[in-house]
């Protein structure tokens, strides 16, 4: 029997050549691989980190600028489109999906690591304190969720609204048109694929090591093993394939729900059992810190700081690298979730609430950590600084309840692995099948079963590091891609709001409905350029020879001007003082779009230009085609601008615009 299959092979076989490939070399030449893939991430973070500097700044401002203006109406789909899900289910989702095991993984051990830096050690504990808490925000702040926004914006904007496969592929539809359906279009899925399963590979693997050393610590199991850490992957890609293959309505909403409820209540324990008003005073003022230093640490590339590059290298460089690297499997589920909401909405929730989030969860834990460390714990917290996997627990050893409390977080990182691991696995089989709305449950399983292979198979041999290297190293040109993410949705954003605010042609406010026989002949016509030659040569000259005569009887002195290529015909009122008055009609061209030639309900045209007569001033103001104004009709527009001339120049205050001698004439 032939297995039923929805994956492409022009994306997945290659995808998996490469990943394959690259996990094998890891594992085989562990130290090999990684001593290469550091020199070459060294090179890049600390020659090329103004890239990641720039491009993240630019994410920012553009995400600011797209929420503040004009755009922000616009719905990612229909203008009558609905989200698909509540607010509190869209927010969870996304949430767990942004920063998942991270902040379990971090949120006592960043601060720290910030606090106890041996680059900082010169400076008093309180310094030192609010340092570690204003880069800690910097780092899980606004600018790794503009990273998330921007792919998730261009991926949720070109999928329902141009309704474009939900592919990395699609948010270049408005500069490489229909080459996305092509190679270019496979080489883009490629490194999306690519990128999303080494990203994933690699924080799970840490996340099993975390639980292992939980699991150490509470005494449940008796050391870190390859085999304990081999049976923790086995139970949670288990789980996590059982949740995505029940789908994002039911496994992945459920646990993301489950997960925000179970870090609100650890949050509140720790706010409420550990030093509260200090953690109130404190997160306070480090929001006041973060606003102060925003522009401070967002250009801030130290280079005039020696002593603190490295750090600045192996922290804020190496963040801004890892959530790009992450970013195409984060942008991807943002934006499956995010149909029907408004772009304002969309940008508002992504950029500020789960900033706001991270900021009050780290200054709970970390300023709880470092209060600890100076006031009780006597240093012992700094000095495990650098044992990430532990620090979490020891630091709950100074609080209450400390074995159900430690039990509670293994089993919060435990959902937070399979939040993950069951989006990741959506994300990937999205990818890979090319936005399949439906796929066997053997290939969901399967991506699943290739993960835990890989990322176990990595931790044995440790090429996890490796990993973690070619990860970071791909951040960089998916930044650039990125950037140009952004030049396509403005690009595309524009044609949106003219699209649908553009009002109806100026040739229609004198319309009485006499000629409409005549004028639907012309509408759905395709002219040629002698058509628009001859309508100059007919109908506006007899307007303007009319015109003239009658300016003439009323003592005014006009004259009509003519060229030939392109054709042009103009009226032409002399001043002394003033701007002469100029109304005239040209022969202009236009590109017709290649779906109207092909349109069978609609006459055919010989070539994909389209000529017509447009109106053009003496003051370059923007004209407008003018092929459906009778002579009359055109006797009246020439008048009705005539006025407004009269009018503006009866204004003293006009004169800076009016006064010239670089009056029009014709050679």
């Amino acid at each position: 029997m032939k297995l039923r299959t929805t994956l492409k092979q022009g994306i997945t076989i290659p995808s998996l050549i490469f990943i394959v490939g690259i996990c094998l070399i890891s594992a085989i030449y562990p130290r090999l691989t990684e001593a290469l893939l550091t020199v070459v991430k060294g090179f890049i973070f600390v020659n090329l980190n103004w890239i990641y500097v720039w491009a993240v700044t630019i994410f920012v401002i553009f995400l600011v600028y797209i929420m503040t203006g004009k755009y922000g109406n616009i719905r990612l789909g229909r203008n009558d489109s609905k989200p698909d899900y509540s607010f509190f289910s869209w927010l969870s989702m996304l949430f767990a999906a942004g920063m998942g095991i991270g902040l379990m993984y971090f949120s006592v051990a960043e601060p720290m690591q910030h606090y106890s830096n041996g680059i900082f050690a010169g400076r008093p504990p309180i310094e030192r304190a609010q340092n570690a808490q204003l880069y800690t925000f910097f780092h899980w702040g606004v600018h790794a969720w503009a990273i998330y926004g921007v792919v998730g914006l261009a991926l949720a904007y070109f999928s329902y609204r141009y309704r474009l496969p939900l592919s990395l592929r699609s948010c270049f539809y408005p500069l490489l048109k229909d080459k996305i359906k092509g190679k270019w279009g496979n080489v883009i899925d490629i490194f999306a694929l690519c990128s999303t399963f080494f990203g994933i590979t690699t924080t799970l693997g840490f996340g099993v090591v975390q639980i292992n050393s939980g699991l150490v610590k509470m005494g449940i199991l008796p050391e870190t093993g390859f085999i304990y850490q081999a049976v923790i992957v086995a139970v949670l890609v288990t789980l996590s394939v059982l949740s995505a293959v029940s789908g994002l309505d039911k496994g992945v909403k459920l646990l993301s729900k489950i997960n925000i409820i179970a870090v609100v209540i650890l949050l509140l324990f720790v706010l409420i059992t550990g030093p509260t008003v200090y953690l109130i005073g404190s997160f306070t003022e480090g929001i006041g810190t973060y606003l102060n230093s925003f522009f401070s640490l967002t250009f801030n590339t130290h280079v005039y700081e020696e002593n603190t590059q490295t750090w600045f290298y192996d922290w804020t460089i190496l963040y801004w690298a890892w959530w790009i690297s992450w970013s195409p499997y984060v942008g991807l589920f943002i934006a499956r979730i995010s149909k029907g909401r408004t772009i304002r909405e969309f940008v508002s929730a992504v950029l500020i609430i789960p900033t706001l989030f991270n900021f009050i969860w780290m200054s709970v834990f970390g300023n709880s950590a470092i209060w600890l460390d100076m006031n009780a714990a006597e240093g012992q917290l700094s000095q495990m600084a650098s044992d990430s996997d532990g620090l979490m627990f020891k630091f709950l050893e100074y609080l209450p309840f400390t074995d159900v409390m430690s039990i509670f977080v293994i089993l919060i990182i435990l959902i937070f692995f399979v939040t993950s691991a069951d989006s990741g696995i959506f994300v990937m089989n999205n990818i890979a099948t090319k936005n399949a709305r439906i796929s066997p449950k053997w290939q969901t399983a399967g991506w699943g079963i290739l993960l835990s292979v890989l990322a176990l198979m990595l931790l044995n041999a440790g090429g996890l590091a490796a990993l973690q290297s070619m990860t970071l190293i791909t951040a960089l040109p998916f930044s650039v891609i990125m950037l140009l993410f952004i030049v396509s949705l403005i690009k595309a954003l524009m044609i949106d709001k003219n699209y649908y605010e553009r009002n109806f042609s100026s040739t229609t406010v004198p319309w009485s409905g006499e000629h409409w026989k005549e004028r639907l002949k012309q509408i759905v016509s395709f002219n040629d350029s002698a058509s628009a030659d001859l309508y100059i040569e007919t109908t506006a000259r007899e307007a303007f020879e009319d015109l003239l005569t009658e300016f003439s009887a009323n003592g005014i002195e006009a004259r009509i001007n003519s060229e030939e290529q392109p054709k042009k015909l103009e009226i032409e009122i002399k001043y002394d003082l003033i701007n002469n008055f100029i109304y005239g009609v040209k022969s202009e061209s236009k590109i017709i779009s290649e779906f109207l030639l092909n349109e069978e309900n609609l006459p055919d045209s010989e070539e994909n230009r389209v000529y017509f007569p447009k109106s053009y001033f003496g003051d370059n103001r923007e004209g407008y085609d003018v092929k459906l104004f009778t002579k009359n009709e055109l006797i009246s527009d020439v008048l009705k601008h005539y006025e407004r001339f009269i009018d503006i120049i009866s204004e003293e205050k006009n004169s800076i615009f009016i006064s010239s001698d670089a009056n029009h004439r014709f050679k």
